[in-house]
Parts: C-alpha cells; structure tokens; sequence
C-alpha cells in the first residue's frame, strides 16, 4: 500500500510510484491526480454548504511520476446555490491537468424524498473475484495495483462489458482520509480498462479527459464500475460506466478514448 501524494506544502506535491500508470512507466494513471484535484475542490471555500455534482478533468499532458507537482484552485463563479471551481495541476510551468467542477447547495428545507430508478450491484465486493491484469508484468508499483484494489463481479479484463468494484488502497494525500468524491474520481477513471474490447498487448486506448455525476455523495470504501466502451471506425471511442456504492447506484462517468495501434 502506498499514500498517493506526500503534501509539501505551498500547493505542491509529491507523487508516489503507485500513482503510475498502464501506458507510460513514467506517466500517472489519471485516477490518481483527478482524485488529488477533487480533494482540493472540496476544500474550496469551505463550510459553503455545497456538494460537488459534477467534476470534468481534462489530462493536458501526460503526468510525470518522478517530478514535484503544483496545485492551483479557484472560484470561477461565486454564488450561494450555484458555484464553478477549477483546479490546475502543473509540471513546473506546465500544465498537465485540469478541473472544472460544479457545486450546487445543499438545501434540507428543500428537500424531497429520494426518487428515481433504482439499480442495484450484481454481487459485492466481498463476493467478487480479484482482478488478475493483463499487462502487469514489470513488477513496479503501479495504480492499478498498489494504489487501487480491484475485484470482479461481472466480467473480465479480456474483453467487454464489465461489472467492477475498486477501492483506493490508502490516503490520496498523506494524513487525509479519503472522500466519497476522491474515492469516486479514482475509480471512475478505470472505465476504458474494465470494459476494454481491445487486446492490451497491440492496442493503446487512452482517455485524455474524464466527466463524473455524482447523485449523491458515495458512502464506504469501494466503488462499483457497470462499464462498456464503445468503439468508432474513426480511432476514437467513448466508455461509459455507472457508479455504484453498496448502497445503490451513485451516478455515471463518461471518458473519451484515442485508440491507436501499440508501435
């Protein structure tokens, strides 16, 4: 197990071995920052009393594993009932990730009893196989299996719709316990993989961006992923996936995908 980010202060982080992604042994799998983003986003004008509804990440660049990273946030659009809030993570000057997430106020005067389609997980993670990844072979720590724990319900890494549970393994950053929306923006981003339909060893399909809904705040350790890609004859490709907790479904995130021939 490994903390994701060591805080340093003055906005900047850094990263561990185990935010390393799929792609690139030098790059982060983007769960890892798109989480780290969200927990600053959060923190954003606290006691506002607003809930983060929706969280887009745009992955500029590609990530660097071995370098000291800076955070930036701000309000873009101040308000009481609707706020914008954008976060930027840079490579020294660079930019390589960024966020725009919007927040609505929580209103219990307002409130109305919970409605809409129920949906429920086909097994729990205490009843899903563990993950065994097709492209692991290197040894070194990488997210998907030192930062995150990922198990099956429904479905494989060979291919095709899939049903699975993944959980961070630690604290995002140091001395952090981790939330319901850093928990869901690091599993979210496994979309692409858990429904791959190509073969990991001849096809790259890379996601250069990540939208999250969330209906409700997610409770507990694990989120669920009912995901499926879906392939154009253009080289690009989107995966969907539905978010659940083991309380019912929680919401839906969509990814972008660049598919193209390994050299």
């Amino acid at each position: 197990m490994s903390v994701l980010y060591e805080p340093l202060g003055d906005g900047r982080f850094r990263p561990a071995e185990a935010t390393r992604g799929p792609w690139d042994p030098a790059a982060q799998h983007g769960g890892a920052p798109a989480a780290l983003l969200g927990g600053l986003i959060e923190r954003a004008e606290p006691g506002a009393g607003m809930r983060v509804v929706r969280t887009t990440v745009e992955l500029v660049r590609p990530v660097p594993v071995a370098a000291e990273l800076r955070a930036e946030v701000e309000i873009e659009r101040p308000g009481k009932r609707v706020q914008l809030v954008a976060a930027r993570l840079f490579d020294g000057d660079r930019l390589v990730v960024r966020a725009l997430a919007l927040r609505l106020r929580r209103d219990a005067s307002g409130a109305v009893a919970a409605m809409g389609e129920g949906a429920t997980p086909p097994a729990a993670p205490d009843e899903a196989r563990e993950a065994i990844f097709p492209y692991d072979e290197s040894g070194e720590p990488m997210f998907n299996t030192h930062g995150v724990e990922v198990r099956y319900a429904r479905g494989d890494w060979e291919r095709g719709p899939a049903f699975a549970w993944i959980a961070l393994r630690d604290e995002v950053v140091a001395g952090e316990a981790p939330s319901g929306l850093q928990r869901a923006l690091a599993a979210a981003d496994f979309g692409n993989g858990v429904s791959s339909l190509l073969d990991w060893n001849e096809f790259a399909f890379i996601n250069p961006d990540l939208t999250v809904y969330l209906e409700r705040e997610p409770v507990g350790r694990w989120i669920g992923l009912d995901a499926r890609t879906r392939i154009g004859d253009d080289g690009t490709a989107v995966a969907e996936s539905v978010l659940f907790d083991e309380r019912g479904r929680v919401g839906r995130a969509v990814q972008a995908l660049i598919v193209q021939p390994l050299a």
